[in-house]
């Protein structure tokens, strides 16, 4: 039996401490909040989207960093041995939209309490308030741990790290893991805030604040090359836009951000095809044929909308719709199918889902999560470089690195 000491007490390191007790060893669990799973309380708008119930190859495909590296953890323990772990320890999941599985009560603090309930049972020592401020090794190997900057060390024969990464700090994501494996000569990759909304340059965003579209698609350009497309729903913020649309688009345009125009276009009318556009828009101004165009367009746009399109279509919005022109109507399409806003930058790690980078993988054996520099430590969650979509599969990567570290203790 080897004492296990894990730092952090978030959905990868919670779980670790589970299986690695469950295995028969010994485990105190640091975590430098008054409570656990801080974040996890605030995923899914509070409501916790624990995973995804897709088939396994799409679990893949929704990882945007090192998918490869998970196939031995995804394989030993995918989304639906979460599923049936939660109901074992007493959670009942529902299936929603797009496969999102979430709790029956809609509440993440029930996912908290069954895993707490799990810990207890399992006699995993809990330390709160608790940080873990320095890992010790000896002979490329792991000795102990200071906590809270004190000197007195507490010995362990293994270590897992699972402290997360940069994203909402306020929860205690500090990036504490990154420099304890920079410190044992691991390789941090570059890091970035993702799955995270985006500043807009146009001053006209702000009129739009609180307005939610869905069934869009939006493509996003850099220097005129198309680099994403997708379809769903957007909102739109003080700041800029946000939504799942958004915060998915944030994965895969940060490496165009440096230095570079980034264009997002919406497609208000995904559905229409120009020509359906068109005979859809001149049914509406037969109908309204003797109202002035700011009066014309309820039917097409929320109200909130209806000015920011009349100025970008600059059609005089006093102007009478039937003796709106062809040009001015196919001007008015283009704005509808093309609805253009200006990228200025992505949004902070306070906003940000995940962080995107962190300890490089060929580092770390995925078949134990295990250092391949440094022995019996090992690595769990978000602290690795690894990130997905949005949709329950960033907390996928939790709990099976998180379970292949805890059963991987010998």
């Amino acid at each position: 039996m080897s004492k296990v000491l894990v730092a952090g007490g978030g959905p990868a390191g919670m779980i670790a401490a589970i299986y690695a007790a469950r295995a028969g060893h010994e485990v105190i669990l640091f975590e430098k909040n008054e409570k656990l799973g801080k974040k996890l309380y605030i995923t899914g708008k509070g409501r916790c989207n624990i995973t995804n119930a897709c088939d396994i190859q799409d679990l893949f495909d929704n990882v945007i960093s090192n998918s490869k590296f998970l196939y031995s953890s995804f394989y030993s323990y995918n989304n639906f041995d979460v599923i049936d772990f939660f109901k074992e320890i007493g959670l009942e999941t529902k299936i929603e939209r797009g496969n999102r599985v979430f709790p029956v009560s809609d509440k993440s603090s029930d996912v908290i309490s069954a895993l707490s309930q799990e810990l207890r049972k399992q006699n995993v020592m809990i330390e709160y308030k608790s940080e873990v401020t320095d890992i010790i090794i000896k002979n490329k190997s792991f000795h102990g741990i200071k906590v809270n900057g004190d000197k007195k060390e507490i010995l362990g024969d293994k270590v897992i790290i699972a402290t997360g990464g940069l994203s909402y700090k306020v929860t205690g994501s500090t990036g504490d893991g990154f420099r304890f494996a920079k410190e044992m000569g691991h390789r941090i990759t570059e890091l970035y805030p993702s799955l995270v909304p985006f500043n807009i340059k146009e001053t006209f965003i702000k009129e739009l604040q609180g307005l939610s579209l869905r069934n869009i698609s939006i493509r996003i350009t850099s220097q005129k090359k198309e680099i994403y497309q997708d379809f769903g729903e957007l909102l739109f913020t003080h700041f800029g836009v946000s939504g799942p649309v958004i915060l998915s688009a944030s994965s895969f345009i940060i490496p165009y951000m440096k230095n570079r125009d980034i264009e997002l276009f919406i497609d208000l009318k995904p559905a229409l095809s120009i020509e359906q556009l068109d005979s859809r828009i001149l049914r509406d101004f037969e109908e309204f044929r003797n109202k002035q165009f700011k009066n014309a367009l309820d039917n097409l746009f929320p109200k909130k909308l209806i000015p920011v399109i009349i100025r970008l279509s600059e059609i005089d919005p006093d102007k009478k719709v039937n003796i709106i022109t062809k040009e001015e109507r196919l001007k008015l399409i283009h704005v509808i199918k093309g609805f253009k806003l200006s990228v200025s930058s992505l949004r902070e790690y306070n906003e940000a889902v995940i962080t995107k980078g962190g300890i490089a993988v060929k580092d770390i054996d995925p078949s134990t999560m295990e250092s391949k520099l440094v022995s019996n430590v090992y690595f769990a969650g978000e602290v690795m470089d690894l990130d997905a979509l949005t949709g329950g599969f960033n907390l996928q990567i939790a709990w099976s690195t998180g379970h292949t570290a805890g059963v991987s203790m010998e």
